[in-house]
């Protein structure tokens, strides 16, 4: 493969609960090999049509206070159209028109340019499906 480009898959648990999941550190230790210290871009996406990225400080609550949100604006109930699996799933299958499935991140000097309390999450609602893959890949 290209040292322009280089991409890598992460398998992600993400369980049976709706979890905000920080990946800034796996995507720090990819761009240790696939950047090597040069500028470039991050691409994150997560290929599933009911999980996203969002780029937002965690570990002060600001996770928790994501999934309260998204409760909020989809609740788990029986409005939606799409209905298999588990009650209110419909819900999860909008999420990715709130909080997209990728984000484009600077590189500069091989590290993510990230706000000092950012960091990179995959945010996962649907509690049917406990496996997540996440793509990086590395645009030097």
């Amino acid at each position: 493969m290209s040292d322009v480009f280089t991409t890598r898959v992460l398998n992600i648990s993400t369980g049976s609960t709706e979890r905000v999941v920080d990946i800034s550190g796996d995507c720090e230790s990819f761009l240790r090999e696939a950047a090597a210290g040069r500028d470039g871009l991050l691409n994150v996406f997560v290929p599933h049509a009911t999980a996203g990225i969002a780029v937002l400080e965690t570990g002060a609550g600001s996770d928790d206070d994501l999934l309260a949100a998204l409760h909020t604006l989809l609740p788990a109930d029986d409005r939606w159209q799409h209905r298999h699996g588990s009650p209110g799933h419909g819900r999860d299958h909008v999420l990715p028109a709130l909080v997209p499935p990728h984000a484009t991140l600077p590189v500069l000097g091989g590290r993510l340019e990230l706000g000092t309390w950012q960091s990179v999450c995959l945010v996962d609602t649907n509690k049917d499906n406990p496996e997540r893959k996440v793509r990086l890949s590395f645009l030097g």
